[in-house]
């Protein structure tokens, strides 16, 4: 079997963590091009991993080449769409980092693309590619605790003031948002892989401790559901980063990082712990098996896997456009300071191209810009998010 060529267009923090998923996938695939509109950074990328591939500040230059099968974008969010957009129209497969895109809008012509072409359009979404999620998920498929009641999300993690400085970061036009949208996001596919939809959100955004972004570092948000609440706190000012999903059934609860509980009345309606429940959850969730592989490096090989007609991609284009709904009434919400209801219409703002941008308010201005950030540098993606 042919293996996929592979071209990553970007070449920053998260390029690195990309190429190395393709490399651990590389019976199936080979990194055949490395583009960066900063071509030494697409050189440096390319040498630190000694690959036989093409470097070069044009993606348009790979559009044409049939040794690219497929592109992996990590770029900036107000570049996913129509980046991407080009490759499928080149009819390459598209796999595009969070968020998909930085509309609805955006969302919906990246679909119509994929769809027109052919190939596929994969959303990132790697936490569900966790042992501890899949294992959740599992769980709640099964009903094991019952219809669900209330769901906690906290989506908690911090960040430094000059974390900003990067060119891109810190402005409704470029980054597309706050924490909410680049960091929330994780947690917020998670909620919705185990939820859905909300039928309404209530939210409320700030920025606390970034002088230098026009963006939220800290959103807490309600959604309804008929039968549900659900809500979800982001933060770029929580020291620790100890984020956590915790669901409430009507028959037990369990949270990740792992902790599980059920109760029963007493006599005066105070509660009691119900051991047979916990045994009966404790158990079902230890018999689950162990993920041999996790992270990026599992929803790459997922994505090489649907390319080859193996698997069903597991992360849709359908999965990425729902986040970005969510989000996108997060932000209608908080500007209007009312209750949202979806899903958002084709005529709303809010679902428009540059409509978020548009009308959301500047926390602050930016006031420093670098291109890189010098030397090398490490980033996280999310401390507990799978633990």
């Amino acid at each position: 079997m042919k293996k996929i060529g592979i071209a990553v267009i970007g070449a920053g923090a998260i390029a690195d963590v990309h190429v190395q998923a393709f490399l651990e996938n590389s019976k199936y695939c080979k990194i055949v091009a490395i583009c960066d509109s900063f071509l030494d950074k697409a050189k440096a990328l390319s040498d630190k991993y000694k690959l036989d591939a093409i470097v070069t500040d044009s993606y348009k230059s790979l559009l044409s080449l049939r040794e690219v099968d497929a592109a992996s974008i990590c770029l900036p969010p107000s570049l996913h769409a129509d980046i991407s957009i080009a490759f499928l129209n080149a009819k390459k497969h598209v796999l595009c980092e969070k968020p998909l895109a930085a509309s609805l809008e955006e969302c919906d012509r990246m679909i119509k693309a994929a769809e027109e072409n052919g190939v596929l359009l994969a959303a990132i979404a790697q936490n569900r590619f966790k042992t501890p999620h899949m294992k959740l998920k599992k769980l709640l498929d099964d009903n094991l605790l019952g219809d669900v009641l209330h769901v906690t999300v906290n989506s908690l993690w911090w960040r430094g003031d000059n974390y900003y400085d990067l060119w891109w970061r810190g402005t409704w036009e470029k980054e597309s948002g706050g924490c909410t949208l680049n960091h929330g996001v994780h947690h917020i596919d998670l909620l919705l892989w185990y939820m859905g939809l909300p039928e309404r959100v209530i939210s409320h955004i700030s920025n606390l401790n970034h002088s230098n972004s026009e963006c939220e570092d800290t959103s807490t948000s309600i959604l309804i559901y008929p039968k549900a609440i659900a809500n979800i706190n982001v933060s770029l000012v929580h020291h620790n980063e100890l984020s956590s999903i915790s669901i409430q059934g009507r028959d037990g609860c369990l949270t990740i990082p792992y902790e599980v509980g059920a109760a029963s009345p007493l006599n005066n309606g105070f509660p009691e712990r119900n051991e047979e429940k916990i045994r009966e959850i404790e158990e079902k969730y230890n018999s689950l098996p162990e993920l041999k592989r996790e992270g990026h490096s599992a929803l790459i090989e997922n994505f090489l896997k649907a390319i080859n007609g193996e698997e069903e991609l597991l992360v849709s284009y359908a999965d990425g456009r729902r986040t970005i709904e969510l989000i996108s009434a997060i932000y209608k919400s908080a500007y209007l300071n009312e209750a949202v209801s979806l899903p958002l219409k084709e005529d709303d703002i809010f679902y428009k191209k540059g409509g978020i941008a548009s009308v959301m308010p500047h926390f602050n201005e930016k006031t420093k810009s670098v291109d890189n950030f010098s030397g090398e540098v490490k980033i996280t993606l999310g401390r507990d998010v799978g633990k």
